[in-house]
């Protein structure tokens, strides 16, 4: 039987339809099934304050998701953490090896333990008072812009009881002082203690025999500013809210105006041209330390060291890798008077030293 034209061109254009179909079918069964939606765990503990701002941030939560980590935190300080009801935590996130040895001394044991960012410790003032204090010659500046303060020369002026007008910030209240947060709960205020009490033997390392020695002129020294913060954070936010008048200088994290500059721009803008870093010389570095108490918080510091979240840290939160490596130049936040070396730094007195001496502070309170 003969087709027309018109059946045939029907026929072909049925059969490409066949064709198109069994090739649709073929090729999806060739496919592998869709990957189930990530389960994802739940890692709950405890963190410093001056770390919250990265663990809110919504792509570290992305990258954390992408390993299939919920992760939940308590705000606490590093030596108040290490004293803190552990039952349901899965990790600890002090900032300074000198906590985790605090709290291995008091029972608390890790699975794992590593150090995962560094920060400087550093002053935060004023423009007016950090030149003032340039004219007395307790701080210097340097041609970069970068502001330093003689840390042997600032403990004598508190222990002598000097007056901020005496050391050049005629505008100043009262003696002068450097605030911090409560020593025996935060890490910034312990390790500025630290600080002092190594500069007060002579430089050195502060040693059991000199902390007892020099305990009571170092609570003296935290004695001049009365109430003191548990919370590096709630330090800070006190420091840029209350002005000049209230807190004229302060201990704190380099990473703290770092991280404003980034993420919130407006409000650094607005104090861009009064708040000035000052490097103590010498300083400590404040090593962040990941205490994993249980298979999910190891989950939590393996995710903690790798390159993205490292990368992230530093660029949109100002902590230094835990290497060095992988970061660029400290200009990109656009602060002024930062450096990208730390010149001069102090070791931290070792543990028999720093329980001491959180025990004496603690004593005096």
């Amino acid at each position: 039987m003969k087709l027309s034209k018109s059946k045939i061109i029907g026929l072909i254009a049925l059969l490409a339809v066949v064709g198109v179909v069994c090739g649709t079918l073929v090729w999806r069964q060739s496919q592998p099934a869709p990957a189930e939606p990530t389960e994802q765990v739940s890692v709950t503990g405890y963190l410093g304050g001056e770390k919250i701002g990265l663990f809110d941030d919504a792509k570290f939560k992305a990258l954390a998701a992408k390993q299939g980590i919920a992760i939940d935190y308590r705000k606490a300080g590093s030596p108040a953490m290490m004293d803190a009801d552990r039952k349901g935590m899965d990790y600890l996130f002090p900032s300074s090896r000198a906590a985790v040895e605090y709290g291995n001394a008091k029972g608390v044991k890790a699975t794992q333990s590593d150090i995962v960012f560094n920060s400087p410790i550093v002053l935060y003032t004023h423009k007016a008072v950090a030149d003032g204090l340039v004219n007395s010659g307790l701080m210097t500046k340097d041609d970069s812009g970068a502001y330093h303060m003689d840390m042997a020369k600032a403990v004598d002026a508190m222990v002598a009881n000097t007056t901020w007008a005496d050391v050049g910030y005629t505008a100043g209240y009262g003696q002068f002082r450097i605030d911090s947060t409560d020593p025996v709960k935060s890490n910034s205020g312990n390790e500025y203690a630290a600080l002092l009490a190594t500069v007060l033997n002579g430089g050195q390392p502060a040693t059991v025999d000199s902390v007892a020695r020099d305990g009571k002129t170092i609570a003296s020294i935290f004695a001049k500013s009365g109430w003191m913060e548990t919370s590096s954070e709630d330090s800070f936010n006190q420091f840029l809210t209350l002005g000049v008048g209230s807190k004229p200088m302060m201990v704190g994290y380099e990473s703290q105006l770092l991280d404003l500059a980034v993420n919130q721009p407006d409000a650094f803008k607005q104090i861009k041209d009064d708040v000035v870093i000052g490097y103590p010389t010498p300083t400590v570095w404040s090593t962040h330390t990941l205490m994993a108490l249980d298979e999910k918080g190891g989950t939590l510091l393996n995710l903690l060291k790798t390159p993205a979240v490292q990368k992230l840290a530093w660029e949109r939160h100002g902590f230094r890798a835990a290497n060095f490596a992988g970061t660029d130049s400290i200009s990109r936040f656009g602060v002024p008077g930062t450096l990208d070396q730390i010149p001069a730094v102090s070791e931290l007195p070792n543990n028999d030293a720093m329980q001491q001496l959180i025990a004496t502070l603690q004593s005096t309170q």
